[in-house]
């Protein structure tokens, strides 16, 4: 019988070091997983991305049909492992088309679930073990790091506090997480706190790592993770809050945000 574990999201948890570790040493763990991230299956992923943006049936059925297209590629394993955080949609902060505000997962994951979980039956048959694993973190500490992201990725001009009171009723990811997996009939749920598991040797990878028993003499024997995707100090973000309020053109703010974020790097 197959294990499938699917890793969606969520944001900002950690999945940028989780995916980048898994993929760079996907050799050496390729007896006890077979792992796919965000690079191996950019089209199912992006269709989910728009999907949230764009919630119409249509674009439900076009991720299905491209995640249905990339599972028919990949071999069969004992254990495969799928991380992708547009898994449960965009990230709050983003807005959809209509310009709501988009302030949660659930009303998207849950859609998306029904059809992952749907794809992997067919693909793997029905006896499929189908496990969800999140990565967590705490809330406030969650929207400050969506915050200093939206900064860096899209023109945005208001400040922390103005960005915080647009989320009266901010999610606690942790529930997010519980209240999606219940709606979608999962059982096998595992949550790993970036504050929990940030500091071990494989990032936060390790929770994974524990949770498919890879042994710790094999976790021991790889590289330590180095952090991917980072979050600006405060300083760096203030500077990029100035340039969104600069009036730069689209290419000029781009480039510039490019520079700044090699410089601290």
């Amino acid at each position: 019988m197959t294990r499938v574990i699917v890793h969606p999201g969520f944001h900002k948890t950690g999945t940028s070091s989780l995916q980048t570790y898994l993929t760079k040493h996907r050799a050496a763990l390729c007896p006890y997983m077979a792992f796919y991230g965000k690079d191996d299956f950019l089209q199912a992923g992006a269709a989910a991305r728009l999907y949230a943006q764009r919630p119409f049936r249509w674009r439900l059925w076009l991720f299905r049909r491209r995640l249905d297209r990339f599972l028919a590629t990949i071999p069969d394993a004992p254990v495969v492992v799928l991380s992708r955080e547009t898994f449960s949609g965009s990230m709050p902060g983003h807005r959809r088309m209509s310009g709501k505000l988009i302030t949660r997962y659930h009303d998207v994951a849950v859609p998306l679930g029904h059809q992952i979980n749907a794809a992997l039956r067919a693909r793997f048959g029905q006896d499929v073990q189908i496990t969800y694993f999140y990565t967590l973190r705490e809330r406030e500490d969650w929207i400050r790091s969506v915050y200093g992201h939206l900064l860096r990725s899209i023109h945005l001009t208001c400040d922390f506090n103005a960005f915080r009171a647009q989320f009266p009723d901010l999610i606690d990811p942790a529930t997010e997480a519980m209240r999606i997996t219940q709606d979608l009939g999962i059982a096998d749920v595992h949550c790993a706190d970036l504050h929990d598991i940030g500091h071990r040797r494989a990032g936060p990878a390790s929770a994974l790592l524990d949770l498919i028993g890879v042994p710790a003499a094999v976790q021991d024997a790889l590289p330590p993770a180095a952090r991917a995707n980072a979050g600006q100090d405060l300083e760096l973000q203030n500077t990029f809050l100035a340039l969104n309020r600069a009036g730069l053109s689209k290419a000029a703010l781009k480039r510039r945000k490019e520079e700044l974020r090699r410089l601290a790097d």
